[in-house]
């Protein structure tokens, strides 16, 4: 075996930790391929005879790689795609399969996953390289250049932004997450029963001025036709913390485009607001929920 075919054999052997950092760093799996494509790239090209850990160089190089991404990304100022696009799963590049995305998303948490998209680069690398891969902050440091101090702290922060502020007890939060999650199971089902008795009977469901489909009532009252709306729906929705509460919410890449303000009464769902207005979605408080 020629030098070539052996480095090309361990960068095989760490292909699926590299993707699952990259994919971490950029939230998108076609964004993520690249970076990983390019660290391939950049291992076949440089004189590995000094390195003594080939894991944590090839780590290393795709984090660079990543940060540069971003980086990119935010001097563009990307808007975010399209949100019926989004929806209806179109848009995709480079040929990836959109079940595979959805598969590598639900692996990750697409509540974490938009969290991290709201960190500043270096920000989300810390956090990702420490507290995902357990990345000691002095090989973390060099690459976002700053001391290990000064990297603790960008975790630190990413940290608190991804945890939240809870503004109910643990066992109000528990509660809660049971209602939403019985109703996103009965929704995603297409279970009309199901939905009819999570929901309240006089239940109230409004949209925002962008979300609102063309020709549809902004408000519409009652179980029964609230149960309608959501029956097989859902299937790109997750729980997530929503300004300390449980609420809902759908995103693609990373990129919150719509959510669901719950309120709960006795148990059951009694309103569900729906914010679609990016002014709107970038003031929302949004945490992971705890498994």
């Amino acid at each position: 075996m020629n030098e070539h075919e052996w480095l090309a054999e361990q960068f095989e052997a760490n292909r699926t930790h590299l993707q699952a950092v990259a994919y971490r760093m950029l939230g998108s799996l076609a964004e993520a391929d690249d970076a990983v494509q390019e660290s391939w790239l950049r291992l076949s090209r440089s004189d590995t005879s000094y390195v003594d850990n080939l894991g944590g160089w090839l780590t290393t190089v795709t984090a660079r790689i990543c940060l540069d991404m971003l980086r990119s990304r935010n001097s563009r100022r990307e808007e975010p795609l399209d949100t019926t696009e989004s929806a209806s799963g179109r848009g995709n590049e480079g040929g990836i399969d959109p079940e595979q995305e959805t598969l590598m998303a639900d692996s990750v948490g697409l509540a974490l996953l938009v969290v991290l998209n709201t960190l500043n680069p270096a920000e989300r690398l810390a956090f990702v390289l420490h507290d995902i891969f357990a990345m000691p902050f002095e090989e973390i440091a060099p690459i976002v250049e700053r001391t290990p101090t000064a990297t603790r702290q960008l975790a630190s922060r990413a940290r608190r932004r991804v945890q939240g502020k809870p503004t109910s007890s643990d066992a109000d939060l528990a509660y809660q997450r049971e209602a939403v999650d019985a109703f996103l199971a009965a929704s995603r089902d297409g279970d009309f029963n199901a939905l009819l008795s999570v929901l309240d009977p006089n239940v109230v469901f409004r949209h925002d001025s962008v979300s609102l489909p063309a020709g549809a009532a902004k408000e519409i009252h009652g179980a029964q036709a609230v149960a309608r709306e959501f029956a097989g729906r859902a299937q790109g929705a997750r729980p997530a913390l929503v300004n300390g509460a449980v609420g809902v919410i759908v995103a693609h890449h990373g990129h919150l485009f719509l959510v669901l303000n719950l309120t709960l009464a006795d148990g059951k769902i009694s309103e569900i607001n729906v914010v679609a207005d990016p002014e709107h979605l970038n003031q929302i408080d949004l945490a992971v929920l705890d498994d």
